[in-house]
C-alpha cells in the first residue's frame, strides 16, 4: 500500500519511519514534513495547511494514497479526516464529532460520565466568578485547563490561587470561551495509547513523558520533553484494567451517540490510590510517547493502522515487542516554551552514533541546505538498549553530540525509573 502521513513533527516522524519498515507498505508520503522525513519518504507541501480537509483528500487521490493517517489533533477536530473518507480513502483518525473528545475537555469529562470512566472532579466554568469557586471548593494543587486545543500548554497547575486565576482569565478572553477546573490527582502518570476502530480496542504499550520543562519537573509545561517505556513499576494488569474500564466504555459510549469513534484514543493517566484515573483524552498519537512505544512495535504499522481504518481491529494477530527498553530525550530550542528563537544551525546529525537515532521535530532547511531550527521542540533523540540504564546512556550520548546554540534538554528523563523511585501509592 501507499500511505500519506499528514503533519510535520517527531511523531510523523516517527510514524513514517515504522511504516517506511512495514513490508506491506510501498511508498510513505508525508505533507508537509520536515528535512528528517524528507531523507526517507517524499515530503509534499499542503498550500492551505494540515487544517484544509479538502487539500488532503485532493493530494491523497493525486498520490495514490491507499491509507491517510493523520499526526496533529487540529486537522483532525477540523475535519480532515471526514474530508479524506467522503473522497473513498481509507482514514486512520477520528471525525471531527469523535475528535472533541480532545477539542473539548467539557466534552471529554461529559462522555466520561456517561460511561462511569474513573476521572477527577470537575467544573466547566465560563466566568471568573465560576473559576473562583470551584479553586476554593477543589483546594490546591489547582489545576486550570483551557477547554480547547492549546498544543500542551493550556493546563496550570499550581499551588498559587493568583496564577490558577490569571491563567482562567487568559483561557476566557475570548467570546464563548471555556475552562474546566479540576481537583488534583496525585501519583504517577502514564500514556497508553489504545487503538480502535469504534469497536474492538487494542492497547499499545505504556509510556511515560515529562512535560516540565526542567529537571525535577520544574517550570511551565510544554508539549512534552522526553519519555520512555516500558514501564516496570505499574501494577501487574494495568492495561487491561484501563482497555476494561475506561477505553472500552468511552469507545462503547461514543459508538451509542452516533459518533464513532475510530483511530488512536490516548489516555493519560494517573496512577492514585483509588487506582487509574484519566487526567485528559487525546484523539492521537502523543508526541513525544509515539518515539519510544513505535522503537519497541516488532508487528509491522501499515498492515494494523489500515485494519483500523477498516473496521477489521479484531483481525489482527496479538502485537509483538521488542523486550528492550526506550528512551527519547527533546532537544529544545533557547526559549522555549515561552519565545522559542528560531533559525539556529544544527551541528552533529551525522555523529550520533550507531546506539541512537534523531527524529525531526522543528527543523527546516536553510538555503545553503543547512538543517535550523524552526520550532521550539527541534529533535526528539531515541535510544533502545537492554535496560533503561543503558537506553538513557545511549540516548545522552547521542543528545551530547548534537550542537544548536542555546539550546536545552531535560538531563532526568526516565531516571528516578531506572533508579528504581517511582512509587505507586496504595
Amino acid at each position: 500500500m501507499k500511505v500519506l502521513v499528514i503533519g510535520s513533527g517527531a511523531r510523523e516522524h516517527a510514524l513514517v519511519r515504522a511504516l517506511a519498515a512495514d513490508p506491506a507498505v510501498d511508498a510513505v508520503v508525508a505533507a508537509p514534513g520536515n528535512p528528517g522525513i524528507d531523507a526517507i519518504a517524499l515530503c509534499r507541501e499542503l498550500p492551505a495547511g494540515p487544517e484544509d480537509g479538502a487539500g488532503i483528500a485532493a493530494l491523497a487521490q493525486e498520490v495514490g494514497a491507499d491509507l491517510v493517517v493523520i499526526g496533529p489533533e487540529a486537522p483532525l477536530v477540523a475535519g480532515a479526516a471526514d474530508a479524506v473518507r467522503a473522497a473513498g480513502i481509507d482514514c486512520f483518525g477520528p471525525t471531527a464529532e469523535a475528535a472533541r473528545l480532545e477539542g473539548s475537555k467539557a466534552f471529554a469529562k461529559e462522555v466520561m460520565a456517561a460511561a462511569d470512566v474513573p476521572t477527577s472532579l470537575s467544573r466547566v466554568c465560563t466566568s471568573l466568578d465560576q473559576v473562583a469557586d470551584a479553586l476554593d471548593a477543589f483546594g490546591a494543587p489547582h489545576v486550570v485547563k483551557d477547554d480547547g486545543l492549546a498544543g500542551g500548554k493550556g493546563v496550570v497547575v499550581t499551588d498559587e490561587r493568583a496564577r490558577a486565576l490569571a491563567h482562567a482569565a487568559h483561557c476566557l478572553a475570548g467570546p464563548g470561551s471555556t475552562v474546566v477546573v479540576e481537583e488534583f490527582l496525585d501519583g504517577p502518570e502514564v500514556s497508553l495509547f489504545c487503538l480502535t476502530d469504534g469497536t474492538t480496542v487494542v492497547p499499545l504499550a505504556p509510556a511515560q513523558d515529562f512535560k516540565r520543562v526542567g529537571d525535577g519537573d520544574e517550570g511551565p509545561n510544554t508539549g512534552g520533553m522526553g519519555a520512555y517505556s516500558p514501564l516496570d513499576w505499574v501494577p501487574e494488569g494495568l492495561t487491561q484494567h484501563v482497555v476494561d474500564r475506561i477505553a472500552q466504555p468511552t469507545i462503547d459510549e461514543m459508538r451509542r451517540r452516533g459518533t464513532p469513534f475510530a483511530g488512536v484514543l490516548y489516555v493519560g493517566l494517573a496512577i492514585t490510590e483509588r487506582g487509574p484515573q484519566v487526567v485528559e483524552f487525546n484523539a492521537r498519537f502523543g508526541d513525544p510517547e509515539t518515539q519510544v512505544v513505535l522503537a519497541r512495535l516488532l508487528t509491522p504499522l501499515g498492515v494494523v493502522l489500515q485494519a483500523t481504518a477498516r473496521g477489521a481491529l479484531a483481525e489482527v494477530p496479538p502485537l509483538r515487542w521488542r523486550e528492550q527498553h526506550a528512551v527519547t530525550v527533546v532537544v529544545a530550542a533557547k526559549g522555549y516554551p515561552q519565545s522559542p528563537r528560531t533559525g539556529g544551525r544544527i551541528h552533529g546529525l551525522d555523529e550520533v552514533g550507531d546506539d541512537a537515532y534523531v527524529l525531526h521535530a522543528g527543523t527546516a532547511r536553510a538555503k545553503d541546505g543547512a538543517i535550523v531550527s524552526a520550532g521550539g521542540r527541534v529533535l526528539s533523540v531515541v535510544a533502545l538498549g537492554d535496560d533503561l540504564e543503558q537506553a538513557r546512556h545511549r540516548a545522552y550520548a547521542a543528545v551530547d553530540r548534537i550542537e544548536l546554540d542555546g539550546s536545552h534538554h531535560r538531563t532526568d528523563i526516565a531516571l528516578a525509573a531506572q533508579r528504581g523511585e517511582v512509587a505507586v501509592a496504595g
